[in-house]
């Protein structure tokens, strides 16, 4: 089985199991979407600063690898055309289950963001890229496939892993790997995923996550970092995400 394929099976069980990260907003959530009072998240803990999205009204925007009826239904609510796109199947359910319950239009499209993506080129205003790409062993590919798509003008919200969890032993106590983690080519490291019921995840370097998107046409126009959320490099206040708005030009 393909690694994408691994990893979809195994979201589509983390959801099952009450993953934090699969949850749909409620319907109190969503009126105050509506009302103007709302926040999302690229990265663990710290909301996306609202002057980043500009008037969402009228735009279109691209959920990337973004199921689970969280940030979607958000920007429905504010007024944006959204298409979601994942590789899973129980969080596009999420996406679905929202959309019915509170009356709004969105196309779901299930795909694998490792191959070129269904949608015309210039095709959306906005593409929202949450924390993701870890799961993917070429990030590349994807920054130039969010060129493509996007129209001139457009922006680019992305989340990203800085690698450091890789680096560390469960108990985030120690260092255990060498870098790159690709367990495709480590055995290794793949036991240690399994051990940890984690999926097929890959470390990027920040060449691979910010020189990318330069190398695909972006200009970066800002950034911020993030923690884990909870565990001991938490605690340290260690960054280990990075949040990124990038710029099609026009």
């Amino acid at each position: 089985m393909a690694y994408q394929d691994i990893n979809a099976k195994t979201i589509d069980r983390w959801v099952r199991e009450g993953w934090e990260w699969g949850q749909p907003i409620d319907h109190e959530t969503f009126l105050r979407a509506r009302a103007g009072d709302w926040s999302v998240v690229l990265t663990p803990t710290k909301p996306v600063p609202r002057e980043w999205f500009g008037d969402l009204r009228g735009e279109r925007v691209l959920g990337l690898a973004s199921g689970g009826g969280q940030q979607m239904p958000i920007f429905a609510a504010a007024g944006a055309v959204c298409t979601v796109l994942d590789y899973s199947e129980e969080q596009l359910k999420a996406e679905r289950k929202v959309a019915e319950r509170e009356g709004y239009g969105i196309e779901i499209v299930r795909a694998d963001m490792t191959k070129p993506l269904p949608f015309a080129d210039g095709a959306f205003d906005l593409v929202f890229h949450p924390v993701s790409n870890c799961y993917v062993r070429e990030v590349k590919p994807i920054w130039r496939e969010c060129f493509r798509v996007l129209k001139p003008g457009g922006y680019l919200l992305s989340g990203t892993d800085h690698f450091v969890n890789y680096l560390v032993d469960e108990d985030e106590e120690r260092i255990v790997n060498r870098l790159p983690f690709d367990p495709l080519e480590d055995p290794a490291q793949m036991a240690q995923l399994q051990r940890d019921d984690c999926g097929v995840q890959f470390s990027h370097t920040l060449e691979e996550q910010i020189n990318g998107q330069l190398e695909a046409g972006f200009t970066l126009l800002a950034l911020y970092e993030d923690t884990n959320g909870q565990g001991r490099l938490h605690d340290l206040n260690v960054p280990t995400f990075l949040a990124m708005r990038s710029r099609k030009a026009l």
